[in-house]
């Protein structure tokens, strides 16, 4: 297993090094979450992403009761102090994968009791309910 820093060592492998490159709940910590997918893309035959999804409902409710930026459990830092940088909901990130001409070979959006929300449900049903999401992506031939 190698680790790096996402936003920079991508960068100096070359085309096809990997059979799966994995950025496990990081996406959102990263400068350029574009240019980080398509360096995975790009790398490795399979790129493999997990990611909080700042669509939950308990994360709007927050938003529109307290008037505040959410804490919960899985994003349990304070708006000052967190690492993440750019906020992205399962939506935002299917959007991007379409942009970037990924397939999405499978997802999972996984609730708080850390269970599979029903797959034939719609994306906004995974928005709302997924307090995770994990992708497994391939480059389209």
């Amino acid at each position: 297993m190698i680790q790096g820093d996402a936003d920079s060592d991508l960068l100096d492998y070359p085309d096809d090094a990997f059979d799966y490159v994995i950025l496990s709940q990081t996406i959102q910590a990263t400068r350029h979450p574009k240019a980080v997918l398509e360096n995975m893309l790009r790398i490795g035959r399979r790129a493999i992403v997990s990611f909080p999804n700042f669509g939950h409902w308990k994360i709007r409710l927050q938003l529109v009761v307290r008037g505040r930026m959410p804490v919960t459990k899985n994003l349990s830092y304070t708006w000052y102090d967190t690492p993440n940088i750019h906020f992205c909901t399962i939506r935002d990130f299917v959007e991007l994968t379409k942009e970037l001409d990924a397939e999405i070979n499978r997802a999972v959006a996984i609730n708080g009791f850390g269970s599979q929300v029903r797959v034939s449900a719609p994306w906004w049903f995974w928005n709302l309910f997924g307090e995770q999401a994990v992708f497994l992506l391939e480059r389209r031939a």
